[in-house]
């Protein structure tokens, strides 16, 4: 019993052997983590704006690409946005508006 636990003792590297980052690699590899999440965006030409959280609520508007907007609040998967280019505001789908993600390489 003694000698299965020397065994990981002994083979062990020591600690002046072990790899240590780089400032470098430690600052990128930290700061990307630490970045505010991307910002939302239309991912089709064209989105409706809805009255309601739902397919079937009345139709307000068209959300395209080009247009800027802001996303006030969440439900399930509707976000409320405010079209600031035709001042119209209401809930559009999160499967065509949302956030991208970001890709931290290590």
């Amino acid at each position: 019993m003694l000698g299965a636990l020397a065994l990981p003792t002994l083979s062990a590297t020591p600690a002046s052997a072990a790899t240590v980052p780089t400032a470098a690699t430690a600052a990128l590899t930290v700061s990307c983590y630490n970045l505010p999440p991307l910002p939302y965006a239309v991912h089709a030409k064209a989105v409706t704006i809805r009255s309601k959280a739902s397919l079937q609520s009345t139709a307000l508007g068209v959300l395209y690409k080009s247009h800027k907007f802001s996303v006030a609040k969440k439900s399930g998967n509707w976000l409320y946005v405010t079209d600031k280019t035709t001042g119209v505001k209401g809930w559009v789908s999160g499967t065509y508006v949302y956030r991208d993600v970001r890709m931290c390489l290590d």
